[in-house]
């Protein structure tokens, strides 16, 4: 009997002690989901703490509530119809002088949309070491043929061509108009590429002031020639191609957006990529794509 009973301690203190340990154990764990929880509240008080800042990106720096603040400027391109009428002088205007500047408001109003849609050249010989040298590769051409069956394709009203006069873009553009004879072409100095405006994040090599000075003032020539919203005698929509080069087209997009000029370099472009900028009666900016070049097979794909 005395061995039983010793048996039956035994157990039971084992038992004893595995619950001992664990309940040791959930306290632990209990303790750890405490700290967590603990944390995470703490992190969300942090982060409400800093939406209610307006999500400062430095102490001392402007917050993306700040940044974003800025209003859609309407009359970008200064072709709004208050800017194209002349306004009435004085604060006693009788009504038929109220109602000719209305009927001038209203016949200077753009009733159609403009379509950009901006192509970069092809695959280009890059050991050139003048223009005329950096002809188009055989995959360039390949691209630029591809391209030119996409807009094909595509079916659109095209209004004209217009081409950078730098050779890769001239013989893009000749390739890619095999496929559309019918379509109108011009010739632009101004799309030409250059360095549109000093780039942030800075790039690793160095570049003289005055080239930025020189093609920036350029660029930006040819953005406001090209990038207005339609006239108010025209009465359907366009479809203008526009082929020129990677800086140009990226310099575009962030003017056309009204973003931050120097963040033309963020992104990149393939060659004979298609990138499509629609600019409404009212003035604003729609962007059906940046570089689309699902057109073109990933294997013939490049950038440079």
């Amino acid at each position: 009997m005395s061995i039983l009973r010793g048996a039956k301690k035994l157990i039971l203190g084992v038992g004893l002690a595995s619950c001992g340990a664990a309940a040791a154990g959930l306290i632990i764990w209990n303790d750890e989901r405490i700290a967590r929880a603990s944390s995470l509240l703490s992190d969300r008080n942090q982060f409400l703490d800093w939406a209610k800042a307006g999500f400062p990106s430095s102490p001392n720096g402007p917050s993306l509530v700040e940044r974003s603040q800025k209003s859609w400027d309407f009359n970008w391109d200064k072709r709004d119809p208050g800017s194209l009428v002349k306004p009435l002088k004085g604060q006693f205007r009788d009504e038929k002088e109220e109602n000719t500047y209305n009927e001038k408001l209203e016949r200077a109003k753009a009733t159609a949309t403009r379509n950009l849609i901006l192509i970069r050249h092809g695959q280009y010989n890059l050991k050139g070491e003048t223009d005329p040298d950096r002809k188009l590769t055989a995959l360039g051409r390949e691209q630029a043929r591809l391209t030119g069956l996409r807009l094909k394709d595509l079916g659109l009203p095209y209004t004209r061509v217009i081409e950078s006069t730098m050779t890769r873009a001239q013989e893009t553009s000749q390739i890619i108009r095999e496929h559309l004879p019918s379509v109108p072409v011009t010739k632009c100095d101004f799309l030409r590429e250059g360095a549109p405006f000093p780039p942030d994040p800075p790039v690793g090599h160095w570049r003289p002031e005055a080239r930025f000075h020189e093609d920036g003032a350029r660029i930006e020539a040819a953005f406001r020639k090209y990038f207005h919203r339609a006239p108010p005698d025209q009465t359907k929509d366009s479809y203008e191609l526009l082929i020129c080069h990677a800086n140009v087209i990226r310099y575009f997009v962030c003017r056309a957006l009204q973003f931050p000029p120097e963040a033309w370099l963020r992104f990149s472009l393939h060659n004979c990529s298609m990138t499509w900028i629609a600019i409404r009666p009212s003035g604003r900016v729609v962007v059906y794509s940046v570089g689309d070049a699902g057109h073109i097979p990933p294997s013939k794909m490049t950038t440079t």
